[in-house]
């Protein structure tokens, strides 16, 4: 008979089985694609330019910085990265690009942030292009023209500038403000530069020292936070579909497993008939391959949906612009269903392959009594797992960027998961250590039931030890880095107040402040390596780094801080001198001032506040005033029109930022729930012929559901430990690296919350199929169908 014809047959009378598998293949493929998808949309997605698609080319400063790494034999490559701010071109390139053959128009332009609009100078209003619909064109310092979004007319007032026109067109993703020309380029704070240049009808090539956008690329101009984003997208992505994969091969693996040690008295009957070795193992493989058609590709094609949900929540979220349109492609749905079907596949010839080659009697004998020794090939490859996750943790505990640590975080609990669940059989039997039998009858049963079956209960553990291994580390990887910054923050910051944006000569002039230090946040490139980066005036009277080498005393114009991290990755010390790039590509060499020790709380690098005002797009930055005698009330009645907040106040403003990671990483989370559920369901649903001779002897249906529940405890208890032990020694490994602390931040309540959910699921789960399989007599359930 056909494989799939007599598979299709067998499949009708294990539908809970089946179910089970399905489920895990659908939900594996579904997480896998849509994480793809995610990494495809960082490498192909593009951007539509919106303020310059009215022009057909625009050439502006180079937006990334550059380097040349020799490959040897005389051979180069040349490297970028993003830069951080955006980069501006001399405004002598325009009157260059005027005396080009062919160019009819040239618009300047430039780009500053104004509260939540972009203002820009009236002359560009032709790049998109802007008309009228009221009023007129701004002509005086105090007098703007604003998008038809606004909600404005002309007479109002915005930010103490008088409304002269209202445009008819608003663009989609930006509030515009437009000034007069001498104005914009006042608040623009870039004399005698531009941030772009608009070229018709068009150009072949820019000038030397210029880059030519033309078509999509004009968007990645327009808007450099997509570009960024898309870096951020590459990075998560691959992260996520790495980790997605092994968690979902892990789940598919571990549910074939389950449902072929569920079958081990079906095949030993086959193989006492006759059946060959070849045989039993074509059936296995066609019926995976029948359940991995049925389940994987609507998995995959749901993948698509949840691909794009991600994307819109990283879109609401702010770390994904909205113009950064989601990839889809057959790629991801094609390569989600490869991976989980022929996951699937392994797992379940592995699965059945000693039962496949032993003798029939030996088969039938090993059905009804499980097998008594662990196989030495898991003895063997549970050894190489734990020493590979010895050496994942002994690397991370060497990383001190989040970059570097954020794979290497995902995939060391996930690789002392998968010892785990190779070594299960011997995990499940030190479980019987748990006093069970203290609770009477039921417990009795269900300690003989841990003591007879180890391989059911190893079963359910390691769904249960991933759940809570990794949303541990997910969940208390942030806290422990938040908490360590926090205290750095806290500990660096000797201001008692902080306004956003004021003005230090007005708040300095206040009787009371003592000392009022302006702060910028960039980020700066030494090479191509990105560091965050703070600029100050430098007083210890607000402002305290912790300086463990050198001074700060005299710290100004060709000076430089660094933390410990960052002078360590770059071998300097005080004295030394160090080249790097400012966030709109400035080049700037300074001298190493000194050494601290709270970069991750204040930045890996502190620089003059002179030399970087100039250079960020927002210099508006923020304000710390020591003012020991003002109370905080007086301080604003003081400074009209600022916001005050005290140093707590700021801090905890400052912390509150939205994770986007928990967005993503919350869908592993949620597929290894799915996992205990599914796996729980289908161990419960196995155990009906059981759960009915354990009636007929005399066992009422609560004694039987007492009994289930215990033993589901047992393995609760027994997958948390292993799980928070997991995650204890990977946690205390990044910490390690990240902050220079073994001992991770735990809230005790998150704790708490994450195990009781991992009951909470684990006894559902094992009530309502218990209850279900039930129903019937106990003498038809234990007759055959």
């Amino acid at each position: 008979m056909d494989v799939i014809a007599f598979a299709l047959k067998t499949l009708r009378h294990r539908k809970g089985a089946f179910a089970g598998a399905f489920v895990a293949l659908l939900c594996a493929a579904a997480l896998v694609c849509a994480c793809l998808m995610l990494l495809e949309t960082g490498l192909r997605g593009t951007v539509a330019p919106e303020r310059y698609a009215g022009a057909p080319a625009i050439v502006a400063a180079d937006q990334y910085v550059r380097e040349t790494v020799d490959k040897g034999d005389g051979e180069t490559k040349t490297k970028a990265k993003p830069l951080s701010e955006r980069a501006w071109l001399p405004e002598e390139f325009a009157d260059r690009l005027r005396s080009t053959p062919g160019v009819t128009k040239v618009v300047t332009e430039v780009t500053f942030p104004f509260g939540a609009h972009t203002g820009h100078g009236w002359e560009s209003a032709a790049l998109t292009p802007f008309t009228l619909v009221e009023g007129r064109a701004p002509r005086g310092r105090r007098e703007v023209v604003v998008d038809a979004r606004a909600g404005l007319h002309v007479g109002a007032d915005l930010r103490g500038y008088r409304v002269v026109g209202v445009t008819a067109q608003a663009l989609p993703g930006q509030d515009t403000v437009f000034f007069a020309t001498a104005e914009a380029r006042r608040l623009a704070g870039r004399p005698g530069m531009v941030s772009a240049v608009g070229v018709f009808p068009g150009l072949a090539r820019a000038p030397e020292g210029a880059v030519l956008y033309t078509g999509d690329e004009r968007g990645r101009l327009e808007f450099l936070d997509a570009e960024q984003a898309r870096v951020r997208l590459i990075s998560m992505g691959g992260a996520l579909a790495g980790t997605s994969l092994l968690v979902g091969v892990l789940v598919v693996v571990g549910t074939f497993a389950l449902s072929i040690g569920q079958r081990q008295r079906e095949l030993a009957l086959l193989r006492a008939v006759a059946a060959t070795p070849r045989q039993v193992r074509r059936l296995v493989g066609g019926e995976t391959l029948l359940v991995g058609a049925l389940a994987g590709v609507p998995g995959a094609a749901a993948g698509i949906g949840l691909g794009l949900a991600l994307h819109a929540a990283f879109t609401a979220l702010g770390a994904v612009p909205a113009n950064l349109g989601a990839v889809v492609s057959p790629f991801p749905p094609l390569a989600a269903l490869l991976a989980t079907v022929g996951a699937a596949w392994v797992a379940a010839r592995l699965s059945a392959r000693r039962l496949a080659r032993i003798r029939p009697v030996e088969a039938l004998g090993e059905a009804a009594l499980g097998g008594a020794r662990v196989p030495w090939w898991r003895l063997v490859a549970g050894a190489v797992l734990l020493a590979g996750g010895t050496v994942l943790t002994l690397v991370l505990s060497g990383l001190d960027t989040e970059a570097a640590a954020t794979p290497v975080t995902m995939l060391t609990p996930l690789v002392w998961t998968i010892a785990v669940a190779v070594l299960a059989p011997l995990l499940a039997r030190v479980a019987r250590l748990v006093p069970l039998r203290a609770a009477g009858a039921s417990g009795f049963l269900a300690g003989r039931n841990v003591r007879a079956v180890p391989a059911a209960l190893a079963s359910v553990v390691v769904p249960l030890s991933l759940m809570v291994a990794m949303t541990c580390t997910i969940l208390f990887s942030q806290t422990t880095m938040e908490h360590a910054a926090q205290e750095q923050a806290d500990a660096g910051t000797r201001a008692g107040y902080v306004l956003p944006g004021a003005s230090a000569e007005q708040v300095r002039r206040v009787p009371g402040v003592a000392a009022a230090t302006p702060v910028l946040r960039t980020s700066i490139r030494v090479g191509l390596d990105r560091y965050a980066a703070q600029a100050v005036t430098y007083d210890p009277r607000t402002l305290d780094l912790g300086v463990a080498d050198g001074s700060m005393d005299g710290f100004g114009e060709g000076s430089v801080a660094l933390s410990r991290t960052a002078a360590g990755h770059l071998g300097l010390g005080p004295g030394d001198r160090v080249r790097l790039t400012l966030g709109d590509g400035t080049p700037a060499a300074l001298t190493v001032a000194a050494v601290y020790t709270r970069g991750l709380g204040l930045g890996d690098v502190t620089l003059p506040y002179e030399l970087v005002a100039g250079h960020v797009d927002d210099p508006s930055g923020s304000l710390l005033v020591s003012a020991p005698t003002l109370t905080r009330d007086a301080l604003a009645r003081a400074v009209p029109g600022s916001v005050v907040l005290e140093r707590a106040q700021a801090m905890a403003v400052a912390a509150a930022n939205p994770q986007v990671t928990f967005v993503a990483l919350g869908l592993v989370i949620a597929f290894t729930a799915i996992a205990v559920v599914n796996t729980l369901v289908m161990a419960t649903s196995g155990r009906a012929r059981e759960l009915a001779v354990l009636r007929l002897a005399g066992a009422t249906r609560r004694q039987v559901r007492r009994m289930l529940a215990l033993e589901t405890l047992c393995a609760v208890l027994t997958g948390a430990v292993t799980g928070t032990a997991v995650a204890y020694v990977t946690l205390a490994a990044f910490g390690a690296g990240m902050t220079g602390s073994a001992t991770p931040h735990v809230p005790p309540a998150a704790y708490g919350l994450v195990v009781a959910a991992a009951a909470v699921l684990a006894l559902a789960a094992t009530a309502v199929p218990a209850r279900q399989a039930m129903r019937a007599r106990p003498a038809e359930a234990v007759s055959p169908a």
